[in-house]
């Protein structure tokens, strides 16, 4: 009887094992689960959109672009730049890296070089030839840029598969979010041209679309006369057309509507009269769309990047400011252009098949001269008087008028060889330029690089300061101007700061893997590129500092 159970207890055992035997070569033979990806991710930055955009013209919005976004995708109504300063090329790197100048090494558009002596430009490099222009306009690539976007690690995760396309009317625009693996980046050359181009960087010469795109002649037929969409009397989310708060363009005595675009074209830069008028985006969308379907985006399984850059609003707002009719009337229009691309997005890669994100560069100040006569602590930094009075303090203080090697992008460069011959301490001169400067009108904080270096914030100017500050490529000395004083003309907005007027922009999300909803809590333009790296189930980027948005993806 023993045995009898001993030799039945054995066989169940047996059969047992063979069970799982055949149960583990089903799950072998199985095929893996892959893990679902949109086909396409449109990166969208608007350059010079302040979040207040958004609800300032909320009423003039159509449901199917903006409000699209907003109401079917995931909106961070808090979202900040952080880090000083805010300008076009750091923040389009900041959005695409992850991370912050300290790190990825944009530090400005155009920057003082300390080891050549030169002024070196965010995208230029003299090492590539224009393509698609004799002009110089195309010696670009991103070398300047230390570290991969998002674009860069998803080419690496589809082995070079999923495509990376950047396009915008700024060089800079297209070339930095396209990141270094791109397989091409175009951008808008005006003048007598009207064209799109690109550089050696990618390519030899322009593939057959792009140069059926500009043999058409697409951006002749923008030389109209720009006028309101609507009734200019119901733009009631903008001040007096006519004020002197605005620039306008050459030829024309008023910055006021309508503006006759073929009459002025000849004495504003022939077509770059165009990027300075909501025409620009339209040119960009034209152009997207176009790009959209001779490269075949998203038509396969290997994630592939658009990014787009509506450069046209920054122009705007440089030229007839934030609180403009112009302005009103701009993202009316891109409101239109937002609708045209996502219809075509839904045609041709389909509903629920793809990714958008729409954030932007930096914000704007609105006019000091308009804040003024409204009251409010604003105005100008006369840099001509400033230079001449800090040029008497060094001569007066160390007897010689050359330890300054640069002053800009509010950052002051010594000259260290000067330094050395006269046998002074870097510490001593930056100490007293300091305490001289902070005695100056309108200059709100300066710091010396080494509390840079040496102190960690974590809240603050100061925080913002640091995260825009690289050991290698930034200044002695770091300034800060009061809120609302800008070194700038009397007409139109800028920007660059660390204020919430610079630093507040739109984030939303929507379409594939995105979540329905809202958050007012903070989130930061370096937590963009882990959300998207972390939809798409692909490494951050290597510089990333940010956080992915848990709440906006499911």
């Amino acid at each position: 009887m023993k045995k009898f159970l001993f030799t039945f207890s054995l066989l169940i055992i047996c059969m047992s094992c063979n069970a799982q035997k055949v149960e583990i070569k089903k799950l072998e033979s199985s095929n893996p689960t892959i893990t679902e990806r949109p086909k396409l991710v449109v990166g969208i930055v608007v350059d010079q959109m302040r979040y207040d955009y958004l609800t300032r013209f909320e009423g003039r919005y159509g449901e199917s672009g903006f409000k699209r976004l907003i109401n079917n995708g995931f909106n961070c109504k808090n979202n900040h730049f952080n880090y000083i300063p805010t300008y076009t090329g750091p923040g389009h790197a900041s959005v695409y890296t992850g991370t912050t100048p300290k790190y990825h090494g944009i530090i400005s558009n155009n920057w003082y070089d300390k080891a050549s002596g030169d002024f070196v430009y965010c995208a230029g490099d003299d090492s590539f030839e224009s393509v698609g222009t004799t002009d110089k306009a195309g010696k670009m690539s991103p070398y300047r840029m230390q570290t991969t976007t998002f674009t860069d690690e998803n080419r690496l995760f589809t082995q070079m598969r999923g495509k990376t396309i950047g396009i915008s009317i700024k060089d800079r625009g297209a070339i930095l979010p396209a990141g270094h693996t791109a397989n091409a980046a175009y951008w808008f050359h005006g003048k007598d041209e009207g064209r799109f181009i690109s550089s050696t960087f990618y390519m030899n010469e322009l593939p057959k679309w792009v140069q059926d795109f500009n043999d058409k002649k697409s951006a002749e037929k923008y030389f109209k006369v720009w006028n309101t969409l609507y009734d200019i009397d119901t733009y009631n989310e903008s001040g007096a057309d006519l004020n002197n708060f605005e620039g306008g363009f050459n030829g024309k005595d008023t910055a006021t509507f309508p503006y006759d675009l073929a009459a002025l074209k000849n004495k504003n830069g022939g077509y770059d009269i165009l990027k300075a008028t909501p025409y620009g985006n339209s040119i960009v969308t034209d152009f997207a769309l176009a790009a959209l379907d001779s490269e075949n985006l998203g038509q396969d399984n290997d994630t592939d990047v658009l990014a787009i850059s509506y450069s046209s609003t920054d122009y705007i707002g440089h030229n007839f400011g934030v609180n403009s009719k112009e302005i009103e009337d701009t993202y009316i229009r891109l409101d239109l252009e937002l609708e045209r691309l996502l219809n075509n997005l839904d045609a041709k890669v389909g509903k629920g098949n793809y990714t958008v994100f729409l954030t932007s560069d930096h914000g704007a100040v609105e006019v000091p001269a308009y804040l003024e006569s409204m009251h409010i602590p604003a105005g100008y930094i006369n840099n001509g008087n400033t230079n001449k009075k800090f040029k008497t303090f060094m001569l007066e203080t160390f007897g010689v008028d050359d330890l300054i090697a640069n002053v800009s992008n509010n950052q002051v460069f010594l000259n260290y060889e000067r330094l050395a011959e006269l046998n002074l301490e870097l510490e001593d001169v930056q100490e007293a330029i300091i305490e001289e400067l902070i005695s100056y009108d309108s200059v709100y904080k300066v710091y010396k690089a080494k509390t840079m270096n040496s102190t960690a914030f974590t809240t603050g100017i100061e925080m913002l300061l640091q995260l825009g500050y690289n050991q290698k490529r930034s200044g002695d000395i770091l300034i800060v101007g009061d809120p609302g004083f800008i070194s700038y003309s009397k007409t139109g907005s800028t920007h660059g700061s660390g204020f919430n007027y610079d630093t507040h922009v739109p984030l939303i999300f929507y379409g594939f893997g995105i979540n329905k909803g809202e958050t007012v809590e903070r989130t930061e333009i370096t937590d963009v590129a882990p959300t998207i790296s972390s939809l798409l189930n692909i490494s951050f980027p290597n510089g990333a500092i940010g956080t992915p948005i848990e709440k906006a993806i499911n």
